[in-house]
């Protein structure tokens, strides 16, 4: 036991998150637990993690939920544990939580993205069609998170370019996508701020003046690419070129980062994949298993 590697998790203390100040003592080594010197409190060695509260050894724990999160079929797992599958989806949904929490306090930080590709997966669920929404990071290959919804729509895209922008810091940004409309309009909506004019009321929105959208259009014929258009809608073309010259170096405008990173999603995650009868049974199922999965690859 570390105590200067833990923090205390009470929402009320005034140390809250804060490790390696000293306020952290070993309450009792038997039990495993912490104790606070600033609040009081004492809190259990894996609280706020996957294993809180299980009494599984966290090795076998992080075998298990390892091997789902490349894609091992769930029964091959039973068969070889003797876990129930009620156990192993629990253990999968902490891991998800766990991974979300963790994406959002590591990788939902202002920072220069550069360019950034975005672009949806259509995933079968049982009985129902969902559409997974993705960004990545070009210059760093950073996943930035992605979105679910039942519907391939506006609200979809606008939750995915919302996401981008808490990782974003003021600066140019090209945003490449597919023929989608909706990612211009959501773009717009996502990068921009307030204009103070010390008039009363409702402040006015202006879009970043530094803001790039790119469209990558394949035509297709017979199931095959015949046909591929590229467009700035958002921005200046000379702009746009060096904006992406500057993250991916030589070659043209495209996507073919996101795409390569929906192509791991669907070899790793047996619901992604086109063909498959390992269906995800509900949407929260679906997010904890791509969270879990991001998670383990970190």
């Amino acid at each position: 036991m570390d105590p200067t590697q833990a923090f205390c998790p009470n929402m009320d203390c005034p140390a809250r998150g804060q490790s390696g100040t000293g306020h952290i003592g070993v309450h009792s080594h038997k039990a495993r637990r912490f104790i606070c010197r600033q609040c009081g409190k004492t809190f259990a060695e894996r609280a706020g993690t996957p294993f809180y509260r299980l009494r599984t050894p966290t090795e076998t724990v992080t075998l298990v939920v390892t091997l789902l999160a490349h894609g091992c079929p769930l029964q091959a797992i039973v068969a070889a544990f003797g876990f129930d599958e009620r156990t192993l989806a629990d253990w999968l949904d902490r891991a998800g939580l766990h991974g979300h929490a963790v994406h959002e306090h590591v990788v939902e930080m202002p920072r220069q993205l550069g360019q950034v590709q975005a672009d949806e997966l259509r995933v079968k669920s049982q009985g129902a069609i969902v559409w997974m929404a993705m960004a990545v990071m070009v210059t760093t290959r950073l996943w930035l998170g992605g979105e679910v919804s039942p519907q391939r729509d506006l609200c979809l895209i606008r939750r995915l370019m919302q996401r981008v922008r808490r990782c974003a810091l003021a600066g140019r940004i090209l945003i490449c996508t597919d023929g989608l409309g909706s990612y211009v309009r959501a773009a717009r909506e996502a990068f921009r701020d307030k204009v103070a004019t010390g008039r009363r009321g409702r402040q006015p929105l202006r879009v970043w003046g530094r803001l790039l959208i790119a469209q990558v259009v394949k035509r297709y014929e017979n199931r095959h690419v015949v046909a591929v258009e590229r467009r700035v809608v958002h921005g200046h073309a000379d702009q746009a070129e060096k904006a992406r010259a500057a993250s991916s170096g030589e070659g043209v405008i495209n996507t073919a980062y996101i795409e390569r990173l929906n192509g791991t999603f669907r070899e790793r995650l047996a619901s992604l994949a086109r063909r498959t009868r390992g269906l995800a049974r509900t949407v929260t199922r679906l997010e904890a298993a791509t969270n879990s999965g991001v998670s383990s690859e970190r």
